[in-house]
């Protein structure tokens, strides 16, 4: 996906843009051999379909078109928190998309593939980037072609969306650059997720579920419809627990969780097809932002830069609000000399604040004990905070209204710590001292 956002970003300011991608990709939207997570529940966050959709303005309307299911947030979909079982069903005014990760991606490919200037080279295998003689700056890729030869293709500008970003760090090591600090939360997550055919008989009070984890059992999971009539069912725990891919014991496992809904939901549901399992060690995030040189005229984006605990549904959108950084930063560099020196330099410091609020997220996984890495100094005052923040925003709609923004990524997390908000916060916390 970031590929393919990136690659229309480009498209408006380069003469040619080159895709390489490893697979024979499919006619139609199904999983393939380059993308194994693609089987498991994806989410589009809202403020990641706001930002592809300024780089494909009828891209809503072509993911409804394809089969995406509509489904109004807070209404429509049943969130339940530890402690708020559910978090109060109100009418926000958005919306979201569910469907299935083979669905986005094969919309967003078809759109990519109506710009005259984008070429796909299929089945192609990149080996390694190729530097300048005095290995300053990354000038084109070397790749294995579908027949096996040794191809090379120049550039004026490489981007890495490998996902992880092997080639990127290993580019540094052969110029000798040191490679970016990375910091770690390890998590151990395993989740599974099976396919069923939606009941007759399906609650009519929600259309979607999301259940959150309680810290004794750190079991989670989630339900959404996806095209054909069909939901999608995800669950998920961590530290080295994993679902079952036995469709008697998933549905056991689903008995398990905190409060009996998707449980009920299931326990009676007609299946379809196997159940797919994948794991995740750890998030880490690349303190690119932090190295001194780099080299010119090549650009890792996505999970290169930070990869996030897949339970938030925070990948797709991040990446594509990395790109909406990228085609800015071009904006205002066109028509100026020397547009690209500097450039993922300034991206990096850019994207910052895009970071900022899923990586916050990430770390909330340090209310497991087991949990690896540094955890932060201040996370049981943020706790705290974000406990009576929840309280308040159960009984304010216009505080929950902000709260999903924040958390969909359509605000920076400093909406919330407007004046008005933090000090009623502040005295729900004194209330419950």
């Amino acid at each position: 996906m970031g590929g393919l956002i990136a690659a229309k970003a480009l498209a408006s300011h380069f003469e040619k843009v080159t895709v390489l991608e490893r697979d024979a990709l499919p006619t139609k939207p199904q999983a393939r051999t380059g993308t194994p997570q693609s089987r498991q529940v994806h989410v589009l966050l809202r403020g990641g379909l706001d930002a592809l959709t300024k780089f494909f303005p009828d891209f809503e309307t072509e993911l409804e078109r394809a089969g995406a299911v509509r489904a109004r947030v807070g209404a429509e979909i049943r969130i339940e928190l530890p402690g708020f079982d559910p978090f109060p069903q109100r009418d926000l005014p958005f919306d979201t998309l569910c469907m299935t990760r083979p669905l986005v991606e094969f919309v967003a490919r078809r759109l990519v593939e109506q710009q005259g200037n984008i070429a796909f080279q299929l089945r192609c295998r990149v080996t390694r980037f190729l530097t300048s003689p005095d290995q300053s700056e990354v000038v084109g890729v070397r790749y294995d072609a579908a027949g096996g030869e040794s191809t090379t293709l120049a550039a004026d500008l490489v981007v890495d969306a490998s996902s992880r970003g092997t080639l990127t760090l290993e580019a540094l090591d052969s110029i000798g650059m040191p490679r970016p600090a990375e910091t770690e939360i390890g998590i151990d997550l395993g989740y599974a997720t099976a396919t069923f055919d939606i009941p007759s008989a399906a609650p009519p009070d929600w259309r979607a579920v999301i259940h959150r984890p309680a810290v004794e059992s750190g079991r989670g999971a989630f339900l959404f419809p996806i095209e054909n009539n069909r939901w999608h069912v995800n669950l998920n725990a961590v530290h080295g627990e994993t679902p079952p891919d036995d469709i008697k014991d998933f549905i056991a496992f689903a008995k398990t969780l905190r409060t009996p809904t998707i449980y009920d939901a299931i326990k009676d549901a007609t299946a379809v097809g196997p159940i797919y399992r994948f794991g995740l060690p750890c998030s880490v995030r690349r303190q690119f932002e932090a190295l001194e040189r780099f080299p010119g005229r090549l650009l890792p984006i996505g999970d290169a830069i930070c990869r996030f605990n897949p339970a938030f549904g925070q990948g797709m959108s991040v990446v594509a609000q990395q790109v909406g950084v990228l085609g800015r930063l071009l904006d205002a560099r066109t028509g100026t000399g020397g547009r690209l020196d500097g450039l993922a330099q300034a991206f990096f410091a850019a994207i910052q604040d895009v970071l900022a609020a899923p990586w916050s997220a990430a770390e909330n996984d340090f209310i497991y004990p087991k949990t690896r890495g540094q955890c932060p100094a201040n996370f049981q005052q943020r706790l705290n905070y974000s406990g009576a923040l929840l309280k308040l925003a159960a009984e304010d709609a216009d505080v929950h209204r902000i709260l999903f923004e924040v958390n969909n990524l359509m605000k920076p997390p400093s909406a919330l710590r407007d004046p008005h908000i933090t000090s009623r916060v502040a005295a729900v916390m004194a209330a419950s001292a």
